[in-house]
């Protein structure tokens, strides 16, 4: 079964046992990368806090430090568990959507973001943020930063504008697939995704994934990014998200061919 724990784990022991060094994007963006082979490992807590506390023990236990984003909302917004994520060491960062949360009003949008970075830095000192996609808004939360610039409120880095996707491959578990670009509206990478496409490298399951890495045919550079609440080793959640993520994809999939 994929998007298990136990899955998750396997595909962590694999990357570390093919050379591959694992950073938080708060390391990259302060030029610590300078290995060979290395991740740079984001989650985006969308929902169910309590599964990135499982994936965050997992790598603690690995060695292994890694980023994550959590949003305002409760579901995602749980103290007891972003503490707990700190204490093992990882990165906390805020997953905003200020734009949607304000419906567009970027004076708004501005001054629930000062808000919520102050609540979040008073778990970590956040240095990093990343935008959350919300697929059913009709507003970008990047737009912010047409009026204002992050970096005035200590921030060194987003991922959307601030990895060189030129010289980093990107892999995301979004509509619980390694492949779902093709109904993401917001997580992609769209000037290097059909070259990527056009080398042959799609995966569409972390065993696609663990055995180019056996392969040695993945790049050496890459962003992971997961979403925590698809993983889990609890067949009836198991089930439950993969019924909603198969509904969800299916609106997903309208919305981007009405962008088309």
């Amino acid at each position: 079964m994929d998007f298990t724990l136990k899955k998750y784990r396997e595909l962590l022991v694999a990357l570390q046992s093919a050379g591959y060094a694992f950073h938080t994007l708060e390391e990259y963006c302060d030029g610590k990368c300078t290995e060979e082979k290395y991740i740079v490992l984001r989650h985006d807590v969308d929902l169910k806090a309590q599964n990135s506390v499982c994936t965050a023990e997992i790598e603690h236990q690995l060695g292994i430090r890694a980023s994550y984003y959590f949003r305002v909302v409760p579901e995602s917004n749980q103290p007891n568990k972003i503490k707990r994520i700190a204490e093992l060491g990882h990165e906390i960062g805020y997953h905003y959507e200020d734009m949607t949360i304000c419906e567009g009003d970027t004076d708004r949008a501005i001054a629930h973001f000062e808000q919520q970075l102050r609540h979040f830095r008073t778990f970590y000192p956040v240095r990093t943020i990343c935008m959350h996609g919300a697929p059913r808004s009709s507003y970008d939360g990047k737009d912010l930063w047409k009026k204002y610039d992050y970096r005035t409120y200590g921030i060194v880095g987003e991922p959307y504008f601030d990895v060189d996707f030129s010289q980093m491959f990107y892999l995301t578990d979004t509509g619980r697939m390694w492949d779902g670009f093709h109904v993401s509206v917001r997580d992609k990478i769209p000037v290097y995704q059909d070259e990527w496409t056009r080398q042959g490298l799609t995966y569409h399951t972390t065993d696609d994934i663990v055995e180019a890495v056996k392969n040695s045919t993945l790049p050496a550079r890459i962003m992971i990014t997961t979403h925590p609440q698809r993983w889990t080793d609890r067949k009836m959640a198991w089930f439950k998200e993969l019924l909603l993520q198969s509904a969800k994809n299916i609106v997903k999939r309208m919305i981007v061919r009405k962008q088309r």
